[in-house]
């Protein structure tokens, strides 16, 4: 009994731990604290959520000091099953930051070499290892992308 209770209370503390809900049906979407999609997500034209890339096979890096001493940014990069590789980094790495991803801007999402423009809204941040974030990208031609991912390694 005393094994089980003690597998129950990690389960329980993994599941609060490594949970994140970075879609919703309002877009953008609001900071919510249950976890349905991790990954790379997008919404289709039917209101559909689909996984384009799982957590699992996305590499996220956070810099803290990438554009100058205190001044940080994230890359979150990865090959869906499809085949296209995505790289998507931002400087908009703290709650509530936004970012305009615009051909001027350090952000930018690069999907097989084509450049995607939009509104990054951080909606939640981290600074270490097996830290969360969450993203809420609002695409200029209209579609919304979200990231739910765990900090995989941190470069000063």
């Amino acid at each position: 009994m005393k094994n089980t209770m003690k597998t129950l209370v990690v389960i329980f503390l993994a599941i609060i731990t490594f949970s994140c809900d970075n879609d919703d049906p309002s877009t953008p979407a609001p900071n919510a604290n249950v976890c349905n999609y991790a990954g790379l997500t997008y919404v289709d034209n039917a209101n559909n959520t689909n996984i384009a890339i799982p957590e699992a096979d996305l590499t996220t890096d956070f810099f803290p000091n990438n554009s100058g001493t205190g001044i940080p940014a994230v890359e979150i990069w990865g090959t869906a099953p499809t085949g296209e590789f995505v790289v998507f980094v931002t400087d908009a790495v703290t709650n509530g930051a936004t970012e305009v991803l615009t051909t001027s801007s350090v952000g930018h999402i690069l999907v097989n070499g084509t450049n995607l423009y939009g509104t990054v809204t951080c909606q939640r941040g981290g600074t270490a290892v097996g830290d969360e974030f969450r993203f809420d990208v609002a695409l200029a031609s209209g579609g919304e992308l979200e990231y739910c991912v765990v900090i995989d390694s941190v470069t000063p």
